[in-house]
């Protein structure tokens, strides 16, 4: 097995009703007291707070002008996003902001893209909220339209649901920044196989994540994919201390856990997804903006991984 990685998920809304310039300074001061183990940094795409029981009138950040703002002020970091909703942004515009992230940050964005899921925020934004079937017909044809505006010219497209004429879009990214692509959906699988560098589901268990594996890979079959040319990750919510004790303290109202746990512990825990493929987690501590999770995981168990 190859290197494994570790990125950090931020907060964008606070979970204790610290607005305005407060809450700013305290991602930017969880990402500073994380130091340099963490080489991504994730940002999730929700346009008002999702977590059950919080009042509306809490602070959302957008998602992509949250990682253009954080991009310039960490230029020794990666970012990306978990996952955007691709109904949320018309594809074409979508493929060009990416573009032009990547050509600002030299090529430190990943793009991760999902079909949405949060039906109270489409109707609140004005969105229409189709069923399942319907929005991830809408994410394949997303993605095959920026896939061929990062590579061709000239590109016209005339879906069911997204069009676009005879349209150049550049720049165009050289490499073009890793398309990954977040559920475990059977419908959704099939569009991982066909289009992203990198799948992502969560950590909900390990029986229950190799299922999911076994899909993707008849699904892979199925279009003549490469199995093993798609990159496995996983997001993990945790609440890790040197104590059971003191792991749970750690988990904040609301907030619900894939991890509950010691270093000791969360070694094999972790491993258990390795052996199956997974290269890659992406992690939300579940006392952010408190520093001491992360901390004690980069000092005690990412060094045994």
């Amino acid at each position: 097995m190859g290197k494994i990685e570790f990125g950090v998920k931020v907060a964008t809304f606070p979970s204790d009703g610290v607005n305005g310039q407060a809450f700013i300074d305290r991602i930017l001061g969880f990402i500073k007291g994380t130091g340099d183990s963490y080489k991504t940094i994730w940002v999730s795409d929700h346009l008002t707070p999702w977590t059950k029981g919080l009042p509306q009138t809490l602070d959302t950040l957008e998602c992509m002008t949250t990682v253009s703002y954080l991009a310039g002020i960490y230029p020794d970091r990666h970012f990306a996003t978990a996952v955007l909703s691709n109904s949320f942004r018309n594809p074409a515009l979508l493929a060009k902001m990416v573009a032009t992230l990547d050509e600002l940050t030299r090529g430190r964005f990943v793009l991760g893209i999902g079909a949405g899921w949060r039906e109270q925020e489409y109707k609140e934004y004005g969105y229409e909220y189709p069923a399942p079937a319907v929005r991830i017909r809408q994410l394949d044809e997303g993605l095959q339209i920026i896939r061929r505006l990062w590579t061709e010219d000239n590109v016209t497209f005339n879906g069911r649901f997204f069009k676009v004429s005879n349209l150049t879009c550049y720049p165009h990214p050289k490499p073009a920044p890793p398309i990954m692509v977040g559920g475990g959906g059977n419908m959704t699988l099939r569009v991982v196989a066909k289009y992203a560098d990198w799948w992502n589901f969560g950590a909900i268990s390990q029986e229950e994540y190799k299922r999911r594996l076994g899909i993707l890979a008849e699904h892979c079959d199925k279009v003549k994919r490469n199995f093993g040319s798609i990159r496995k990750t996983a997001e993990a919510f945790m609440a890790i201390g040197r104590t059971k004790e003191e792991a749970k303290s750690r988990v904040l109202t609301g907030r619900q856990a894939h991890f509950v746990g010691t270093p000791d512990e969360v070694v094999p825990w972790l491993g258990g997804f390795m052996d199956l493929g997974v290269d890659y987690f992406e992690v939300r501590f579940l006392d952010e903006p408190n520093t001491d999770g992360a901390r004690l995981f980069a000092e005690e168990v990412i060094p045994r991984l």
